[in-house]
Order: structure tokens, then sequence, then C-alpha cells
């Protein structure tokens, strides 16, 4: 996600050059035709183009608004994450203890333990933010300005390594072998550490109300991959979508038409100012237009994203912490004031 205050005006022009060139030649020839040709008649009264304008104005605040709120939803979920992740922390630390074991085991291997299941809650956190930025065929980040932006300004690690190879840094061999060709590879991980949580029950790690506060939040997981997932499956409607990027086009085309008229009225010479304001004016609605786009799907992997990476890496600090392991990571930190 970009830093606020270092959203730089240049970088939104060199994302948005094409719109510019285009709405500048279309401009340019309107112009050019109706003062050196003299074709007055391709003059097209303002009126009837501000009525439309207007119309296609709440378009794009309504689907910008739509999108906001996806992006804020995410954001929501993402939040209840972390929280639920450190209460797991929370309940490995304390829950699962010799007090009632069946054959307690020393104090070290009762880390191990309580780490294994740390580990792989941070496996399911890798598996779910790899799953949550695979490509889908509506996202924005397949169009030639996004992919151009991101090749020259930030790497995504999801799309660059292989998950297998990032879920075994936290995973034993066997789990990792057992999850590997499995569809949900998060849903699947979340299913392991169900059933390492019987096996402690069993064994007496843990008792019976201490395992259903535990399993409760495994639940709780679930529920935000859940939402997560709804998320990323299901875009903004391509109904919406299609029809506003119609009439935004058809609209930013008609400006210059509109305009000519109100410049003649100033003077021969200034009626070449319609090049300027009419680009200017289109490229707002365009531009507006690519924000909504940009936002609909906060889990893409673009710069405008939900910065799940950074957020995992958090927990990952906090929970490593929380246990004294002795390797702790280096959060996250922006690259090209990109936080990912």
């Amino acid at each position: 996600m970009h830093s606020a205050k270092n959203y730089k005006l240049k970088e939104v022009i060199l994302w948005t050059r094409r719109d510019i060139y285009a709405h500048t030649f279309i401009a340019f020839a309107v112009t050019f035709v109706f003062t050196i040709l003299k074709w007055k008649w391709i003059a097209i009264p303002w009126l009837p183009i501000a009525l439309m304008g207007t119309a296609v104005a709440f378009v794009v605040g309504f689907k910008n608004n739509a999108s906001y709120d996806r992006l804020w939803e995410a954001r929501r979920i993402w939040g209840a994450i972390v929280n639920a992740s450190r209460s797991w922390g929370i309940m490995v630390q304390d829950y699962v203890t010799n007090q009632h074991a069946k054959s307690p085991v020393p104090e070290n291997e009762l880390i191990q333990i309580q780490r294994r299941l740390i580990d792989r809650h941070l496996a399911w956190l890798t598996a779910l933010r790899y799953q949550l930025r695979e490509p889908r065929v509506w996202e924005s980040r397949f169009q030639v300005h996004n992919i151009e932006y991101r090749n020259r300004t930030y790497v995504v690690d999801e799309h660059s390594v292989p998950i297998d190879e990032a879920i075994a840094d936290f995973v034993a061999d066997d789990e990792c072998a057992a999850i590997q060709n499995k569809t949900n590879k998060a849903a699947q991980i979340l299913a392991l550490q169900s059933k390492h949580l019987r096996k402690l029950l069993e064994a007496g790690f843990i008792e019976d109300f201490r395992h259903m506060e535990m399993e409760r939040i495994i639940v709780e997981l679930y529920n935000q991959q859940g939402a997560s997932e709804r998320i990323k499956n299901f875009p903004y409607p391509r109904q919406f979508a299609t029809l506003n990027l119609y009439f935004i086009k058809a609209f930013v085309f008609l400006i210059p038409f509109g305009m000519l008229q109100e410049f003649d009225k100033l003077g021969e010479h200034l009626i070449w100012l319609n090049i300027p304001f009419s680009a200017l004016s289109a490229w707002i609605f365009t531009t507006m237009e690519k924000i909504g786009e940009v936002t609909e799907s906060p889990f893409e992997g673009s710069a405008n994203d939900v910065p799940i990476s950074a957020m995992s890496r958090g927990i990952e600090i906090d929970l490593k912490e929380m246990f004294d392991y002795e390797v702790i990571p280096e959060p996250v930190k922006p690259v090209n004031n990109i936080l990912l």
C-alpha cells in the first residue's frame, strides 16, 4: 500500500500517461478541424454534455465507494486475523502444559510442541497469503499500465517464490508433503492444526475446556479465511464495471466537442485553450475510474492492496518474540514508498 504522503503526482501521471496522450490528441484534432478547417458544425452545445457528465460522475462515485468498501472490509478481516493470531499465541503458551499430561515431558520438549503449533500457524498465514495473491482474470493486475508500474517499482514475493518452498520453512516435511497436492492448502493446514490439538488432548497436554477454546480460535481463522476468499473470488459485478467504462469513454470523447463553443466565445486565439482544459477534464474522470478499478481487488498484489505481507510479518514477529525464538525476522519495509 502506498504511503499517503509519498503518493507523488509524477507517479500518477506516468501511470496514466496513455490516457493523457489520447485525451490531448483528441482535443487537438477537434480544435484543429474547428479552427483551421472551419468545421463549425462539429461543435456540440455544452448543456447535454454537462448532463451526461453529471450522470457519469454519479456512476464513478458509486463504483469508487463500492470498491473502497471492499478494500476496507479486507483490512478489517486482516485486522481480525492479527487479533486471532495473538490470541492463539497466548493460548498455546498458557494452555499447552505438563499440568495434566499423562506422560510429562522436559521443558525443552514442551517448548518444541508449542513452537510446532506456532510454526504451523505461520504456515497457514503464508498459504493464505499466497492463495489470495493467485491471479484472477478480472483483476487489474493484467492491465498494461499496472504491469509496467509493478515491474518498474516493486516485486511481489508470492509471484516469484513457489508456495511449497515458502511453507516448507514452517512445517515438517511429512506435513508439507501431505498438503502439497491439496487445492486449498491453507484450509488443510488448519485441519492439521486441529488434528494436532486432538492428539494433545488425548495425551493430557490440554484439558477439555482449553481444547474447546483453542478449537474456537481455529474456527475463527476459518471464518476469516472464508471472508478473504469471498472478496478474492467474487469481483465487483462485471455489468457495472463494463458499462461504467463505456459511459466514461463516451463522455470524455465528447468533452472537447462541447467546450469548443465556450472557448470560441473568448476569442479566436483562446480557442486553443480547449486542448489543455478538455484533456485535464477527461483525465480526471478516467483516472478516477482507474482508481476504482485497482481498489476493487484488494488482494491481487498491487501497490494499493491491503499490505498482507507486512501484516503477516508483524504477526510472525509477535509470536516468535512471545516464544523466544533465536532468530526474529525484520519488519517488512516499504520499497519505493510501497508496503506490500
